[in-house]
């Protein structure tokens, strides 16, 4: 990517969010757009996180032998009503909704009834099953609460997958590989997770976790035993059974060595069982000829809250001890190198665009500073502005055929041949 093309001009940072300084960053940079509470635009590199994310996620799910789909997010007023909760998300003000003059639409706040609709056209027999599908896609929510950018808005991207199961000991097979799955994907994205149990709450059915990331800025509060890292939503004691729950499902008797610690919620899992199934008369042919319900799991992860976190762990701090940049993990970095020439220097602009060609054809995504305004410097802060990984400056300090390379993370400063140069 040319910098001179992609819209960015010189940032200076003022007045930065002290609760979320890396998205203020982002929005300052002009890397976000803010159209309204809760309702943001993705410039490129964010978008590229974005997508990183996805692929990550893709890539697990895949594996375990999910099978991804696309539901609309346009969905008719019908298949709420099946379920019995079209009248509950309108009274509580969480759906968008629209009357079209033919008919009542919502904007997806979930998909459990979409999902159902899609599978019982599919799965009629025994034979399709276990299946789990999934989609990334646009959810939409009457957020009050719109919050920490873009850890809490009304539109925004997740991952949700739903697994049909023949029996309630399938779903437990396929509720376990998934669990699986979220480990993996988190410690991918280099996100120390930890399940949690949790109530369903407005989802229905029996078994669910939450995976969430310990943090001071987290909206949850959990109950968390340092020693054995178990943790439980603090929502699970306003149960009138909670110790005969935390007993049968999790094997938890004595909770009073827990401690409230604040955390982020990035994906969650249900065991649903039969709640949309029955709801909905979605059936399958059993062994015995019969048409039963599936027994179904849900499966979440916020992508942009995830995408929130990962910028808010990549802040950088200036020596006065204030955030003053990002440096994005290389996992997720959509561009690995940024190269600031000397743009007065005919030399220098001609090996940058040398090792930017040569950087392309290697695969490796590269943003080259082409702007003919600014120093150095400045186009230093600005690139950590940008959190690509890897910094080259081609300027005086350098003899031909040579660049300065800095880790953005550790500032760590060393003088390479640039035909030498690696990552």
């Amino acid at each position: 990517m040319r910098l001179s093309q992609a819209g960015i001009g010189v940032t200076r940072l003022q007045n930065l969010d002290e609760m979320y300084p890396a998205q203020d960053i982002l929005l300052q940079s002009g890397q976000l757009v803010q159209y309204a509470a809760g309702v943001y635009a993705y410039n490129n590199i964010p978008l590229g996180v974005k997508k990183l994310v996805e692929e990550i996620i893709r890539e697990e799910l895949d594996k375990c032998g999910c099978i991804e789909v696309q539901l609309p997010t346009l969905q008719p007023e019908s298949i709420w009503r099946l379920s019995g909760r079209w009248d509950k998300y309108i009274e509580d003000g969480v759906m968008l909704s629209v009357d079209t003059g033919k008919g009542m639409f919502c904007l997806a706040p979930t998909a459990e009834e979409a999902i159902v609709e899609f599978a019982k056209t599919k799965l009629k027999s025994y034979k399709n099953l276990p299946t789990t599908f999934y989609q990334i896609g646009e959810k939409y929510r009457n957020e009050i609460r719109a919050r920490g950018y873009l850890l809490r808005g009304k539109s925004f991207p997740m991952m949700d997958a739903y697994s049909f199961n023949e029996s309630l000991e399938d779903l437990a097979k396929s509720y376990e590989i998934i669990r699986k799955a979220y480990l993996k994907i988190f410690e991918r994205l280099g996100l120390d997770v930890i399940p949690v149990a949790a109530d369903n709450g407005a989802m229905g059915g029996k078994r669910s976790e939450e995976f969430m990331l310990l943090s001071p800025i987290g909206e949850d509060t959990i109950l968390y035993d340092e020693k054995t890292k178990k943790a439980f939503n603090s929502e699970i004691f306003e149960k009138e059974n909670y110790k005969e729950y935390l007993k049968e499902e999790y094997g938890i008797e004595d909770t009073s060595k827990l401690e409230e610690r604040r955390a982020i919620e990035l994906g969650h899992i249900f065991q649903l069982g039969l709640k949309y199934s029955e709801s909905m008369n979605a059936t399958f042919k059993n062994r015995q000829g019969e048409d039963k319900p599936y027994y179904m799991g849900c499966y979440g992860i916020g992508v942009s809250r995830t995408v929130a976190t990962i910028y808010e762990l990549s802040i950088l701090h200036g020596k006065d001890g204030k955030p003053n940049g990002i440096a994005l993990p290389k996992q997720v970095a959509p561009y690995k190198v940024h190269i600031i020439p000397k743009m007065d220097n005919e030399q220098k602009v001609k090996e940058a665009e040398e090792l930017y060609c040569k950087l392309q054809e290697k695969g490796i995504k590269a943003i080259l500073d082409d702007r003919e305004e600014g120093s150095i410097g400045a186009k230093i802060k600005d690139c950590k502005m940008l959190g690509t990984p890897y910094i080259v400056v081609l300027g005086d300090k350098t003899n031909p055929g040579e660049i300065e390379v800095e880790d953005s993370k550790t500032g760590e400063k060393t003088i390479q041949k640039i035909d030498e140069f690696e990552i």
